[in-house]
């Protein structure tokens, strides 16, 4: 009989610096016309019962605008993130850090709703959302 290791809620598939989690406020990077936005919900994630769900760079968030044009502020979208101010270990043993917790709002499809992206994009985040990679300027 051969061991299988232990998958499920308890065991999740990656190690995660968990960087955002459920009422972290985001800069939006990209020029939707959103400006910050508030984490409200991370979907997809299975976890305890009450701990409040997390995410890092690459993953989709539930937001909503608290702050852009008129006719943005109040919305919910769904947003990748693509910085975070915690630090994350890559599988080759670096640590990466950016200065702000960053995301760019995207369409229930994943397409980006906006046309640019200022500042860098986490590599994870690039090789995960193919159209995000396109518009990023620079990718660390």
């Amino acid at each position: 009989m051969v061991k299988r290791p232990k998958t499920g809620a308890a065991f999740p598939r990656r190690r995660r610096s968990a960087g955002i989690q459920v009422g972290t406020r985001l800069v939006v990077a990209d020029n939707s016309g959103a400006k910050e936005v508030l984490v409200i919900g991370v979907p997809e994630v299975k976890t305890r019962l009450r701990r409040i769900p997390y995410a890092t760079v690459g993953d989709v968030v539930v937001v909503s605008v608290k702050k852009g044009t008129p006719e943005m502020k109040g919305q919910i979208f769904r947003a990748v993130i693509i910085r975070q101010k915690k630090p994350f270990r890559r599988p080759d043993g670096t640590w990466v850090a950016f200065e702000d917790n960053a995301c760019v709002i995207v369409t229930p499809e994943g397409t980006p709703k906006g046309k640019e992206i200022r500042g860098p994009v986490a590599r994870e985040a690039a090789e995960r959302w193919s159209q995000i990679a396109n518009l990023a300027t620079i990718i660390v």
